[in-house]
Protein backbone atom coordinates (compact mmCIF):
# COMPACT_ATOMS: atom_id res chain seq x y z
CA UNK A 1 0.00 0.00 0.00
CA UNK A 2 1.22 3.46 -0.87
CA UNK A 3 0.76 6.61 1.07
CA UNK A 4 -0.01 9.83 0.00
CA UNK A 5 2.87 11.97 -1.06
CA UNK A 6 4.62 14.24 1.33
CA UNK A 7 3.82 17.14 -0.10
CA UNK A 8 -0.35 16.34 1.56
CA UNK A 9 1.63 17.10 5.10
CA UNK A 10 1.97 20.19 4.19
CA UNK A 11 -1.40 22.20 2.71
CA UNK A 12 -4.11 23.31 5.41
CA UNK A 13 -6.83 20.92 3.44
CA UNK A 14 -7.36 18.04 4.87
CA UNK A 15 -7.12 14.72 2.65
CA UNK A 16 -8.16 11.03 2.89
CA UNK A 17 -8.45 8.12 0.68
CA UNK A 18 -10.95 5.44 1.00
CA UNK A 19 -10.41 1.90 -0.35
CA UNK A 20 -14.01 0.26 -2.21
CA UNK A 21 -15.56 -0.25 1.37
CA UNK A 22 -14.85 3.07 2.60
CA UNK A 23 -11.49 1.87 4.83
CA UNK A 24 -9.02 4.65 5.23
CA UNK A 25 -5.98 4.25 3.43
CA UNK A 26 -4.63 7.49 3.95
CA UNK A 27 -4.76 10.58 5.79
CA UNK A 28 -3.21 13.65 6.45
CA UNK A 29 -1.71 15.55 8.96
CA UNK A 30 -4.25 18.33 8.58
CA UNK A 31 -7.48 15.92 8.36
CA UNK A 32 -6.05 14.46 11.36
CA UNK A 33 -6.21 17.43 12.97
CA UNK A 34 -9.61 18.33 11.65
CA UNK A 35 -11.06 15.02 13.03
CA UNK A 36 -8.77 14.90 16.16
CA UNK A 37 -8.16 11.52 15.08
CA UNK A 38 -4.79 10.34 14.60
CA UNK A 39 -3.12 7.87 11.69
CA UNK A 40 -2.68 5.37 14.08
CA UNK A 41 -5.95 5.16 15.05
CA UNK A 42 -7.40 6.35 11.67
CA UNK A 43 -6.10 3.67 9.29
CA UNK A 44 -8.03 0.82 8.41
CA UNK A 45 -11.29 1.91 10.24
CA UNK A 46 -14.14 2.53 8.10
CA UNK A 47 -15.11 6.35 7.55
CA UNK A 48 -18.65 6.23 9.31
CA UNK A 49 -15.82 5.46 12.85
CA UNK A 50 -14.29 9.16 12.45
CA UNK A 51 -17.61 10.50 13.37
CA UNK A 52 -20.29 10.52 15.62
CA UNK A 53 -23.76 9.98 13.66
CA UNK A 54 -21.91 9.82 10.14
CA UNK A 55 -25.21 9.02 8.12
CA UNK A 56 -25.13 12.28 5.82
CA UNK A 57 -21.49 11.78 5.85
CA UNK A 58 -21.52 8.43 4.77
CA UNK A 59 -24.49 8.75 2.28
CA UNK A 60 -22.39 11.71 0.13
CA UNK A 61 -19.27 8.50 -0.09
CA UNK A 62 -21.56 6.07 -0.61
CA UNK A 63 -23.48 8.02 -3.70
CA UNK A 64 -20.14 9.53 -5.47
CA UNK A 65 -18.45 6.30 -5.36
CA UNK A 66 -21.47 4.32 -6.47
CA UNK A 67 -22.17 6.50 -9.58
CA UNK A 68 -18.13 7.27 -10.33
CA UNK A 69 -19.10 11.04 -10.09
CA UNK A 70 -17.42 13.82 -8.12
CA UNK A 71 -19.66 15.10 -5.27
CA UNK A 72 -19.11 18.21 -3.67
CA UNK A 73 -21.59 19.00 0.04
CA UNK A 74 -21.28 22.57 1.84
CA UNK A 75 -21.52 23.44 5.49
CA UNK A 76 -21.84 19.58 6.31
CA UNK A 77 -22.36 19.07 10.05
CA UNK A 78 -20.06 16.75 11.46
CA UNK A 79 -19.79 15.21 15.10
CA UNK A 80 -16.70 14.51 16.93
CA UNK A 81 -15.79 11.98 19.55
CA UNK A 82 -14.79 14.46 21.64
CA UNK A 83 -18.41 16.26 21.23
CA UNK A 84 -17.63 19.04 19.57
CA UNK A 85 -19.13 19.47 16.12
CA UNK A 86 -17.48 20.78 13.41
CA UNK A 87 -19.15 22.04 9.88
CA UNK A 88 -16.44 21.62 6.70
CA UNK A 89 -17.20 21.40 3.26
CA UNK A 90 -16.57 18.23 1.73
CA UNK A 91 -15.65 17.13 -1.80
CA UNK A 92 -15.59 13.57 -2.76
CA UNK A 93 -13.44 12.31 -5.93
CA UNK A 94 -13.90 8.85 -7.06
CA UNK A 95 -10.40 7.45 -8.01
CA UNK A 96 -10.59 5.62 -11.94
CA UNK A 97 -6.92 4.58 -11.64
CA UNK A 98 -6.06 1.14 -11.06
CA UNK A 99 -5.01 1.41 -7.72
CA UNK A 100 -6.93 -1.53 -5.78
CA UNK A 101 -6.05 0.83 -2.40
CA UNK A 102 -7.88 3.68 -3.59
CA UNK A 103 -11.66 4.49 -4.22
CA UNK A 104 -12.37 8.02 -3.20
CA UNK A 105 -10.18 11.24 -2.19
CA UNK A 106 -11.60 13.54 0.09
CA UNK A 107 -10.94 17.24 0.18
CA UNK A 108 -12.24 18.48 4.16
CA UNK A 109 -12.32 22.31 4.28
CA UNK A 110 -13.17 23.10 7.69
CA UNK A 111 -16.00 26.38 7.49
CA UNK A 112 -15.94 27.38 10.85
CA UNK A 113 -11.79 27.10 11.12
CA UNK A 114 -12.53 30.26 7.74
CA UNK A 115 -14.48 32.17 9.71
CA UNK A 116 -12.31 31.94 12.96
CA UNK A 117 -9.38 32.99 10.80
CA UNK A 118 -11.55 35.91 8.96
CA UNK A 119 -12.67 36.96 12.77
CA UNK A 120 -8.94 36.89 14.14
CA UNK A 121 -7.27 38.90 11.41
CA UNK A 122 -10.07 41.08 12.34
CA UNK A 123 -9.16 41.32 15.94
CA UNK A 124 -5.54 41.67 15.40
CA UNK A 125 -5.78 44.60 13.15
CA UNK A 126 -8.40 46.58 15.55
CA UNK A 127 -5.75 45.17 18.47
CA UNK A 128 -2.70 46.96 16.75
CA UNK A 129 -4.76 49.67 15.79
CA UNK A 130 -5.89 50.13 19.82
CA UNK A 131 -2.29 49.75 20.56
CA UNK A 132 -1.19 52.38 17.99
CA UNK A 133 -3.50 55.49 19.38
CA UNK A 134 -2.70 54.33 23.20
CA UNK A 135 1.04 54.84 22.14
CA UNK A 136 0.06 58.57 20.38
CA UNK A 137 -2.29 59.55 23.42
CA UNK A 138 0.78 58.66 26.04
CA UNK A 139 3.23 60.29 24.04
CA UNK A 140 0.52 63.05 24.11
CA UNK A 141 -0.11 62.98 28.24
CA UNK A 142 3.65 62.31 29.42
CA UNK A 143 4.98 65.24 27.64
CA UNK A 144 2.93 68.01 29.51
CA UNK A 145 2.87 65.25 32.39
CA UNK A 146 6.27 65.45 32.80
CA UNK A 147 6.35 69.48 32.52
CA UNK A 148 3.74 69.72 35.39
CA UNK A 149 5.34 67.67 37.69
CA UNK A 150 8.71 69.51 37.21
CA UNK A 151 7.02 73.08 37.85
CA UNK A 152 5.41 71.58 41.11
CA UNK A 153 9.19 70.84 42.26
CA UNK A 154 10.40 73.71 40.98
CA UNK A 155 7.34 75.27 43.35
CA UNK A 156 8.03 73.11 46.40
CA UNK A 157 11.35 74.91 46.58
CA UNK A 158 10.08 78.85 47.08
CA UNK A 159 7.13 77.90 48.94
CA UNK A 160 7.53 79.44 52.60
CA UNK A 161 6.48 76.79 54.53
CA UNK A 162 5.41 72.62 54.94
CA UNK A 163 1.33 73.25 54.75
CA UNK A 164 1.72 75.07 51.18
CA UNK A 165 3.87 72.09 50.20
CA UNK A 166 1.57 69.59 50.68
CA UNK A 167 -0.47 71.03 47.62
CA UNK A 168 2.22 70.51 45.25
CA UNK A 169 3.46 66.96 46.84
CA UNK A 170 0.21 66.07 46.23
CA UNK A 171 0.38 67.51 42.09
CA UNK A 172 3.51 65.39 42.29
CA UNK A 173 2.03 62.02 43.25
CA UNK A 174 -1.05 62.38 41.19
CA UNK A 175 1.26 63.07 38.15
CA UNK A 176 3.64 59.87 39.19
CA UNK A 177 -0.02 57.90 39.24
CA UNK A 178 -1.35 59.55 36.15
CA UNK A 179 2.57 58.43 34.74
CA UNK A 180 2.11 54.64 35.40
CA UNK A 181 -1.20 54.50 34.35
CA UNK A 182 0.12 55.18 30.99
CA UNK A 183 2.65 52.96 31.16
CA UNK A 184 0.87 49.68 32.27
CA UNK A 185 -1.48 51.32 29.83
CA UNK A 186 1.23 50.42 26.97
CA UNK A 187 1.81 47.20 28.27
CA UNK A 188 5.71 45.27 28.75
CA UNK A 189 8.00 47.78 26.29
CA UNK A 190 11.21 46.23 26.61
CA UNK A 191 12.16 43.52 24.08
CA UNK A 192 11.59 39.70 23.91
CA UNK A 193 14.50 37.94 24.75
CA UNK A 194 13.41 34.39 23.40
CA UNK A 195 15.14 31.12 24.59
CA UNK A 196 14.24 27.43 24.73
CA UNK A 197 11.16 27.02 27.20
CA UNK A 198 9.58 24.12 28.59
CA UNK A 199 5.54 25.63 28.63
CA UNK A 200 4.51 22.80 31.42
CA UNK A 201 7.23 24.85 33.69
CA UNK A 202 5.78 28.16 32.75
CA UNK A 203 2.33 26.51 33.85
CA UNK A 204 3.17 25.03 36.77
CA UNK A 205 5.03 27.91 38.43
CA UNK A 206 2.08 30.43 37.67
CA UNK A 207 -0.11 27.12 39.40
CA UNK A 208 2.15 27.59 42.31
CA UNK A 209 1.78 31.82 42.98
CA UNK A 210 -2.06 31.55 42.20
CA UNK A 211 -2.33 29.03 44.76
CA UNK A 212 0.09 30.42 47.74
CA UNK A 213 -2.34 33.62 46.64
CA UNK A 214 -5.29 31.72 48.33
CA UNK A 215 -3.95 29.60 50.74
CA UNK A 216 -4.24 26.21 48.28
CA UNK A 217 -8.16 26.75 48.56
CA UNK A 218 -8.77 26.71 45.20
CA UNK A 219 -8.66 22.86 42.81
CA UNK A 220 -7.01 23.06 39.85
CA UNK A 221 -6.48 20.09 37.54
CA UNK A 222 -4.03 19.44 34.77
CA UNK A 223 -4.03 17.74 31.42
CA UNK A 224 -0.75 18.06 29.86
CA UNK A 225 0.94 16.61 26.77
CA UNK A 226 4.07 15.67 27.83
CA UNK A 227 5.31 15.26 24.18
CA UNK A 228 5.11 19.13 24.16
CA UNK A 229 8.62 20.18 22.49
CA UNK A 230 10.40 23.59 23.76
CA UNK A 231 9.33 26.54 22.26
CA UNK A 232 11.34 30.13 21.40
CA UNK A 233 9.73 32.60 24.45
CA UNK A 234 10.53 34.90 26.75
CA UNK A 235 9.69 33.31 30.07
CA UNK A 236 9.33 36.12 32.64
CA UNK A 237 6.28 37.63 29.98
CA UNK A 238 5.03 34.58 29.46
CA UNK A 239 4.55 34.28 32.93
CA UNK A 240 2.99 37.80 33.09
CA UNK A 241 0.46 36.85 30.63
CA UNK A 242 -0.78 33.01 31.64
CA UNK A 243 -0.87 34.86 35.54
CA UNK A 244 -2.86 37.14 34.10
CA UNK A 245 -5.63 34.94 32.77
CA UNK A 246 -5.18 32.47 35.99
CA UNK A 247 -5.83 35.33 38.33
CA UNK A 248 -8.70 36.88 35.94
CA UNK A 249 -10.45 33.18 36.69
CA UNK A 250 -9.58 33.56 40.37
CA UNK A 251 -10.97 37.04 40.69
CA UNK A 252 -14.08 35.84 39.08
CA UNK A 253 -14.91 33.28 41.45
CA UNK A 254 -17.27 34.44 44.13
CA UNK A 255 -16.01 32.01 46.36
CA UNK A 256 -12.07 30.31 46.18
CA UNK A 257 -12.87 27.48 47.61
CA UNK A 258 -15.45 26.68 44.64
CA UNK A 259 -13.10 27.88 42.04
CA UNK A 260 -11.92 25.00 39.69
CA UNK A 261 -9.45 25.65 37.05
CA UNK A 262 -8.29 23.00 34.71
CA UNK A 263 -4.51 23.83 32.78
CA UNK A 264 -4.52 21.56 29.66
CA UNK A 265 -1.83 21.29 26.96
CA UNK A 266 -2.10 20.28 23.35
CA UNK A 267 -0.07 20.29 20.24
CA UNK A 268 -1.78 21.50 17.12
CA UNK A 269 -0.46 21.34 13.04
CA UNK A 270 -1.48 23.90 10.16
CA UNK A 271 -2.77 26.19 12.50
CA UNK A 272 -3.18 29.79 10.91
CA UNK A 273 -2.50 32.84 13.09
CA UNK A 274 -3.83 35.76 11.25
CA UNK A 275 -2.84 35.46 7.81
CA UNK A 276 0.32 33.13 8.66
CA UNK A 277 -0.01 29.13 8.58
CA UNK A 278 2.27 27.52 11.29
CA UNK A 279 3.22 23.64 10.77
CA UNK A 280 3.11 23.59 14.46
CA UNK A 281 1.53 25.44 17.51
CA UNK A 282 1.18 25.11 21.29
CA UNK A 283 -2.13 25.55 22.53
CA UNK A 284 -3.10 26.04 26.04
CA UNK A 285 -6.28 26.16 27.70
CA UNK A 286 -7.08 27.94 30.76
CA UNK A 287 -10.72 26.60 32.04
CA UNK A 288 -12.55 28.04 34.74
CA UNK A 289 -15.91 27.27 36.14
CA UNK A 290 -16.93 31.33 37.19
CA UNK A 291 -19.74 33.14 36.36
CA UNK A 292 -18.49 33.88 33.19
CA UNK A 293 -18.08 36.90 30.92
CA UNK A 294 -21.18 38.66 30.35
CA UNK A 295 -22.17 39.15 26.62
CA UNK A 296 -21.74 42.59 26.24
CA UNK A 297 -18.04 42.20 27.03
CA UNK A 298 -16.91 39.38 25.45
CA UNK A 299 -16.17 41.43 22.34
CA UNK A 300 -13.72 43.77 23.80
CA UNK A 301 -12.18 41.99 27.03
CA UNK A 302 -9.55 42.28 25.55
CA UNK A 303 -9.47 46.26 24.94
CA UNK A 304 -7.55 48.35 27.88
CA UNK A 305 -9.91 49.71 30.67
CA UNK A 306 -12.60 46.77 29.76
CA UNK A 307 -13.47 45.41 33.09
CA UNK A 308 -16.79 43.35 34.31
CA UNK A 309 -15.50 44.04 38.05
CA UNK A 310 -16.04 47.26 40.40
CA UNK A 311 -12.30 47.30 41.44
CA UNK A 312 -10.78 45.95 38.23
CA UNK A 313 -8.15 47.61 36.33
CA UNK A 314 -9.27 46.20 33.20
CA UNK A 315 -5.31 45.89 32.15
CA UNK A 316 -4.32 42.52 33.05
CA UNK A 317 -6.03 41.13 30.16
CA UNK A 318 -5.22 43.65 27.63
CA UNK A 319 -1.41 42.89 28.47
CA UNK A 320 -1.90 39.03 28.47
CA UNK A 321 -2.95 39.79 24.78
CA UNK A 322 -0.34 42.06 24.21
CA UNK A 323 2.20 39.69 25.43
CA UNK A 324 0.92 36.81 23.62
CA UNK A 325 0.95 38.99 20.09
CA UNK A 326 4.36 39.97 20.36
CA UNK A 327 5.42 35.87 20.66
CA UNK A 328 3.76 35.60 17.17
CA UNK A 329 0.49 33.88 19.04
CA UNK A 330 -2.86 34.68 19.33
CA UNK A 331 -4.91 34.66 23.24
CA UNK A 332 -8.88 33.66 22.67
CA UNK A 333 -12.24 33.06 24.85
CA UNK A 334 -15.28 31.78 24.72
CA UNK A 335 -17.44 32.18 27.68
CA UNK A 336 -21.03 31.01 29.45
CA UNK A 337 -21.38 30.83 32.77
CA UNK A 338 -19.89 27.91 34.69
CA UNK A 339 -17.22 27.30 31.69
CA UNK A 340 -15.00 29.99 30.42
CA UNK A 341 -11.77 29.16 28.43
CA UNK A 342 -9.20 31.42 27.83
CA UNK A 343 -6.74 29.68 25.01
CA UNK A 344 -3.15 30.70 24.17
CA UNK A 345 -1.70 29.74 20.64
CA UNK A 346 1.90 29.99 20.50
CA UNK A 347 4.18 29.31 17.52
CA UNK A 348 6.74 26.51 17.89
CA UNK A 349 8.84 28.70 15.30
CA UNK A 350 11.15 31.38 16.25
CA UNK A 351 10.80 33.38 13.26
CA UNK A 352 7.35 34.99 13.70
CA UNK A 353 7.81 36.50 17.45
CA UNK A 354 8.39 40.63 17.94
CA UNK A 355 12.21 40.82 19.13
CA UNK A 356 12.58 44.34 18.10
Amino acid sequence: MQHPPDILEHISTGVIALDQGLHVTAINSAAEVLLEASATRAMGAHAGQLVIRPREFLQTLEQARDARATLARRSLALTLHSGQEIQIDLIATPITSFEPDYCLLLELLPVDRLQRISREESMLHAQETTRAVIRGLAHEIKNPLGGVRGAAQLLAKELPNDELAEYTRIIIREADRLRDLVDRLLGPHQQLVLEDTNIHEIIEHVRNLISAEVSNQLQISRDYDPSLPSLPADRSQLVQAVLNIMRNALQAAEQPERCHILLRTRSQRQFTIGALRHRLVCRVDIIDNGPGIPADLQQSIFAPMVTGRANGSGLGLSIAQSIINRHGGLLECESEPGNTRFTLYLPMEPSHAETR
